[in-house]
């Protein structure tokens, strides 16, 4: 049974991975509010619940062969959506600028793919891995992610399922709001401080 959006969010806060203040985002925009993914995945049976959820919404475009995620962020998903689904699990990550498959992985030519991910804001991660199975020669079915924040706004190329949806603002620095520019801002995420 899939969980519901409150559940969703319960299961971050009780993680304390829903964060509210002013933070600077990997895309270099401001928000007040921040989604920690890697604080709700780190309880596995948390990690396990999210993505048999995300794993039954999902089931409506597969069967699947194989799922590929983003490093970092969709690395643990990846994996744990894999595991629900009976299927293998990779992983691109950034060399040079592009998302690159390492490690030995591959895709066999014509493999239904799923690209997971962790949070999906303006999709452009999500359509770069896309493109990246593409280019290695598999089809890209579908998307899944835990959270998307674009309040369904993303077009990530192929139909996208979400845990829960969230319509979080995002600023250019010299586009702020009163209230945002009088915290001081943070970069809590994997590119920014530990």
């Amino acid at each position: 049974m899939a969980l519901s959006h409150e559940e969703v969010l319960a299961e971050f806060r009780a993680a304390g991975a829903l964060l509210e203040g002013h933070f600077v985002l990997s895309s270099g925009l401001h928000s007040p509010r921040y989604l920690q993914c890697a604080r709700v995945l780190m309880d596995p049976k948390r990690a396990e619940r999210l993505c048999r959820s995300l794993a039954e919404k999902a089931k409506a475009s597969g069967p699947y062969d194989l799922v590929a995620s983003p490093a970092m962020g969709g690395v643990v998903v990846g994996y744990e959506m894999a595991r629900q689904l009976g299927v293998p699990g990779i992983f691109f990550e950034r060399v040079d600028g592009k998302l690159t498959l390492r490690r030995g992985f591959n895709i066999t030519k014509g493999a239904r793919v799923l690209m997971v991910e962790d949070i999906v804001t303006t999709g452009l991660s999500s359509r770069e891995c896309i493109d990246g199975i593409r280019e290695e020669g598999g089809v890209p079915v579908a998307a899944a992610c835990l959270i998307d924040r674009s309040g369904g706004k993303a077009d990530v190329g192929v139909p996208l399922y979400a845990l829960a949806q969230l319509d979080v603002p995002t600023y250019a620095v010299d586009k702020l709001p009163a209230e945002l520019a009088a915290i001081p801002a943070i970069k809590p995420g994997s590119r920014g401080l530990k």
